[in-house]
C-alpha cells in the first residue's frame, strides 16, 4: 500500500528549529532562552504535582493557569486561552482561520513558522518586506488577508513597531490581526490593550523567554471571548500537562521575579550592543532578548558563525539573501557575553 500525503504537504519544507546540541559545554546564544532560572515558586509548584495526581488527565481548560493570567494582565477569564507554547496557539489560529487558498499576510523577514503553518492548511503566505529600518511596512492591509500577523518585537531583527501603528493596522485589515508578543517583556510597550479594545485582535504571549520556562511549553492568547471560543473548537484536548499548568500559574503569580531578570537582560543587551562595533559587527536596535548584528565589513557571516561553533559558542545564522551578513545573538549572562566578545576578537 502506498502512503500518499496531501499535495501541499509533499511539496512543503518543514520548520527547522534552532540547534540544540547534546553536549553540555556549549555557550548557547542561538535560541533566545533565558540565561537565568525561573522563580523558585515554579519548582515548588511542580513538586506539588509529582504524586498520585499524575495518573489523572490534567484540566482540559488549564483553568488555574488562565485564571492567573487573567488576574496578572487584567482580562476576564473568557478572554484568555492557553497553549502548549505560543506555537500551539499559532497552529490553532491557522486551523481556525486559514483554508485552502486563503492568504496570511505578515512583514518579512520574520518567524518562519508562520509560513509552515499556512502551507499545512493549503493557504498562502503574503509577505510584505520590511524597509531597511524595520518600521511597519505599508501594504499589509492591502493584501486583504484573512489573517495578518506581526511579531512585535520581531524575530530575527529584534526591532519593534509602535503600538499606535498596530492599532491603525487593526482598523485597516479586513480579518484577524495577530500580534505575536513572544519578546514583549523586554520591550518598551505592549499591545495587550488592543485585545480589549478591538474586536479583531489577538495578542499572543509565551512563558519561554522572559519567564525562563522554554522547557515547559506554555503560551497564552488574549482576545475578545468570541475569538477565544472559536479557537477552543480546534484546540487539542489536554493540550497542557499538569506540570505546565502548575508551573505557569506559579510563574505568573511571581511576576516580579521575571521583571527583575528581564531588567538584567536589558542591561546586558545594551552593553553587548555597545561592544559589538568594536569586534566587527553593527547591531540593529533591539527591543528583545537578542541582537541581530550585521558584519561591518560586509560579506557572509557564516565563517564567523562556524568559527564560534568550533569554540563551543552557538549563535544563529540565517542563510537568506537579506540576512546572510548577520548573526542573531541571544543575550546571555555577562560572563557568556564576555566569552562571545573575546572569541569575536580572535576571529576578526
Amino acid at each position: 500500500m502506498t502512503v500518499v500525503f496531501r499535495r501541499n504537504i509533499s511539496r512543503m519544507e518543514g520548520y527547522v528549529p534552532g540547534e540544540q546540541p547534546r553536549e553540555r559545554d556549549f555557550i548557547k546564544l542561538n535560541t533566545n532562552e533565558n540565561p537565568y532560572p525561573p522563580s523558585p515558586s515554579v519548582r515548588k509548584a511542580i513538586l506539588g504535582e509529582l504524586g498520585e495526581s499524575l495518573r489523572l488527565y490534567p484540566d482540559p481548560g488549564s483553568t488555574a493557569l488562565r485564571r492567573q493570567a487573567a488576574l496578572t494582565y487584567g482580562f476576564d477569564l473568557p478572554g484568555v486561552i492557553a497553549g502548549n507554547g505560543s506555537d500551539d496557539l499559532l497552529a490553532m489560529i491557522a486551523r481556525a482561520f486559514v483554508g485552502e487558498g486563503d492568504l496570511l499576510a505578515c512583514p518579512v523577514p520574520t518567524y518562519t513558522l508562520y509560513d509552515t503553518l499556512v502551507r499545512i492548511q493549503g493557504g498562502k503566505l503574503a509577505g510584505v518586506p520590511y524597509p531597511d529600518d524595520y518600521s511597519l511596512p505599508r501594504g499589509l492591509a492591502a493584501k486583504k488577508a484573512r489573517v495578518t500577523i506581526v511579531a512585535n518585537p520581531n524575530s530575527p531583527s529584534g526591532t519593534a513597531v509602535p503600538v499606535r501603528a498596530l492599532a491603525e493596522l487593526a482598523d485597516a485589515v479586513p480579518g484577524l490581526l495577530v500580534v505575536d508578543e513572544a519578546y514583549a517583556d523586554f520591550a518598551d510597550e505592549t499591545a495587550l490593550a488592543l485585545a480589549r479594545e478591538r474586536r479583531n485582535v489577538i495578542v499572543l504571549r509565551t512563558l519561554s523567554k522572559s519567564f525562563s520556562l522554554a522547557g515547559m511549553r506554555i503560551g497564552l492568547g488574549f482576545a475578545p471571548p468570541r475569538i477565544i471560543e472559536g479557537l477552543d473548537k480546534v484546540r487539542d484536548s489536554y493540550n497542557l500537562s499538569r506540570l505546565s499548568i502548575a508551573a505557569g500559574a506559579a510563574a505568573l503569580a511571581d511576576i516580579g521575579w521575571m521583571e527583575r531578570n528581564a531588567a538584567r537582560i536589558r542591561k546586558t543587551r545594551e552593553a553587548l550592543a555597545a561592544a559589538l562595533p568594536g569586534v566587527g559587527f553593527t547591531p540593529f536596535p533591539s527591543q528583545s532578548n537578542f541582537l541581530l548584528a550585521r558584519r561591518t565589513r560586509g560579506g557572509s557571516a557564516r565563517p564567523v558563525y562556524e568559527a564560534l561553533k568550533r569554540r563551543k559558542i552557538l549563535v544563529r545564522y540565517f542563510d537568506t539573501p537579506r540576512l546572510a551578513g548577520c548573526l542573531r545573538i541571544t543575550v546571555g549572562t555577562d560572563d557568556e557575553v564576555g566569552a562571545l566578545l573575546g572569541a569575536l576578537k580572535t576571529i576578526r
